[in-house]
C-alpha cells in the first residue's frame, strides 16, 4: 500500500519539476537536440502538458493507495490502464509543440512523418500490453495432473511432487486479502503472491467461483480453483487420491 503512495509522489514530483521548476532537460529528446532545435519547442506548452500527465498519473496512485488504505480492493488494472492511455495521448499531443515537426498552423512539416512512428509506435504498444496482460491474467487456472505430482501452468505456477503435499482441503471461503506482494489482481481473477490473515499465500483463483483447493505444501500455501466449480472438486479428487 505504501508503495501506491510513493509512486504517486514521485509521479507529482515529476510533474512539478518540468512544469514549476521548468527541468527541460528531464524531457526526452529535447535536452539532446541542438541549441537551433530547441529554439523552436514550445517548452511552456510541453513542460503544461507533461506536467498534467504526472500530476493525473500521480493523483490516480495516491487515490489507489487511499482506497486500500480504507479497505477496498480497487483491480490494480485501473491506474496501469489509464497509464497507457494517458501515456499514448501525451506522447501524440507532445509531437505539436515541437516546431521542427509542425509549423506555425498546427500542419505538419514536409518530410517529417517519420518523426511521429516513434510516439505513435510507443502508444499502440502500451495499448498492446495493456491488452495481453488483462487476457492473460483472466484465464482460469490450468493443472495438468503428472504421475510424480502436478503442475500449475503459466505466470507464478509450477510443478509440485505429491510427496510435498502436507495438507489439503475444500473450501469455499478464502483467507481475507490484505495486500498483493508480487502477482496481479484483474477483477475477481487473483494471480501469483499475496499477504493474507493466515500469513502469505500463492493464489491462482476466481474470487467469484468457489470451492477452492488449499493445499499446504512443504512451508508454502497454495489455494486455486478452475474453470467450473465441477472442474475444482475433480482435480480435488484426483489430488487426494494420489496423496492416500
Amino acid at each position: 500500500m505504501l508503495l501506491y503512495f510513493i509512486i504517486g509522489i514521485l509521479l507529482i514530483f515529476m510533474g512539478l519539476s518540468v512544469h514549476v521548476f521548468k527541468w527541460y532537460f528531464l524531457i526526452s529528446g529535447y535536452n539532446t537536440m541542438p541549441k537551433e532545435k530547441q529554439a523552436k519547442v514550445d517548452t511552456k506548452r510541453l513542460g503544461l502538458s507533461m506536467g498534467i500527465y504526472f500530476y493525473a498519473n500521480g493523483s490516480v496512485w495516491i487515490i489507489f493507495g487511499i482506497l486500500h488504505a480504507l479497505g477496498s480492493k480497487p483491480n490494480i488494472l485501473i491506474p496501469i490502464v489509464f497509464f497507457g492511455i494517458s501515456t499514448g495521448y501525451f506522447l501524440i499531443k507532445a509531437q505539436r509543440f515541437d516546431g521542427n515537426i509542425y509549423n506555425e498552423k498546427g500542419s505538419l512539416r514536409i518530410g517529417k512523418w517519420k518523426q511521429l512512428l516513434g510516439p505513435y509506435g510507443t502508444s499502440i504498444l502500451a495499448f498492446i500490453l495493456v491488452a495481453v496482460m488483462f487476457i492473460v491474467f483472466s484465464q482460469p487456472t490450468k493443472v495438468t495432473v503428472l504421475d510424480t505430482g502436478f503442475q500449475i501452468h503459466g505466470m507464478y505456477g509450477g510443478t509440485y511432487s505429491w510427496e510435498s503435499i502436507k495438507e489439503i482441503n475444500l473450501t469455499d471461503n478464502l483467507p481475507v486479502i490484505q495486500r498483493r506482494t508480487s502477482g496481479a489482481a484483474i477483477g475477481p481473477n487473483l494471480r501469483g503472491h499475496f499477504t493474507t490473515d493466515i500469513g502469505p499465500v500463492k493464489l491462482f483463483v476466481n474470487q467469484q467461483l468457489p470451492p477452492f483447493i488449499f493445499l499446504r505444501i512443504d512451508d508454502k500455501i497454495i489455494i486455486l480453483n478452475l474453470k467450473t466449480p465441477e472442474d475444482t472438486n475433480n482435480l480435488y479428487r484426483s489430488i487426494l487420491e494420489r496423496i492416500k
